[in-house]
């Protein structure tokens, strides 16, 4: 079964989360999707951005589903582990400009890839950003680490990620974590706009000056495309 979409709007590549019976969660075969929708988007010719959303009314993502992981051995842990680093240093380094919308909780695995994003777009009245891996007992990974260092406010960031602080939309605003907050019904506008925006942008440039600070992201990509 498909947990998201991928749909090509005016020039823009616009990838919806659709597993809102399980809160969005990550599991290998959604790891596999998202690459594949990564490729898709990097093989596109000509100017676009991409646009990250989903269609659950309070829940962006909740991270991995730990009850999935829990039943598997530990080769297809480790599996998981290894396609969704992959996953995340693929989406900070993907060769477009990237928009978030964060229509509800974005927590661990949610929130991780949420950072990994250009920009962040939250919903004003509902949901938060949440680092809860100190309180759950699974402790960052190398490449996870790097990928939440992305956010700007690092004050705010190390209280989220050793007290498992959860933000509402405006403190996130606040602290810099999210680049706007909008009303339900205006945030996938937003996000769009500014997606077209940054559409405007030459692709190659944009991506270029992108890389160059998030070098230490392409080390661990290149890490883990290594044979």
């Amino acid at each position: 079964m498909s947990t998201i979409s991928l749909e090509l709007k005016d020039g823009i590549h616009v990838l919806t989360l659709i597993n809102a019976a399980k809160d969005n969660t990550l599991t290998t075969a959604t790891m596999r999707e998202y690459l594949a929708a990564f490729d898709e988007v990097e093989q596109y010719q000509g100017e676009t951005a991409l646009m990250l959303t989903c269609e659950h009314e309070k829940t962006f993502c909740t991270g991995i589903d730990l009850a999935w992981l829990n039943t598997q051995n530990t080769q297809d842990s480790e599996e998981f582990v290894h396609l969704f680093e992959t996953t995340l240093c693929r989406l900070a380094l993907l060769n477009a400009p990237t928009v978030v919308c964060i229509n509800g909780n974005a927590y661990a695995g949610g929130a991780i890839m949420a950072s990994a994003a250009d920009f962040r777009l939250m919903r004003a009245d509902r949901g938060r950003f949440c680092f809860p891996e100190v309180n759950i007992r699974i402790p960052f990974t190398p490449v996870a680490n790097a990928i939440a260092h992305l956010l700007p406010n690092k004050q705010a960031l190390r209280t989220m990620m050793l007290t498992g602080a959860a933000y509402a939309g405006a403190e996130c605003f606040e602290n810099g974590i999210v680049d706007g907050l909008y009303d339900s019904d205006q945030l996938q506008t937003a996000g769009f706009e500014m997606a077209q925006k940054l559409a405007l942008k030459d692709r190659t440039t944009y991506t270029r000056i992108r890389s160059l600070m998030r070098s230490d992201i392409a080390v661990h990509l290149t890490h883990l495309t290594q044979p």
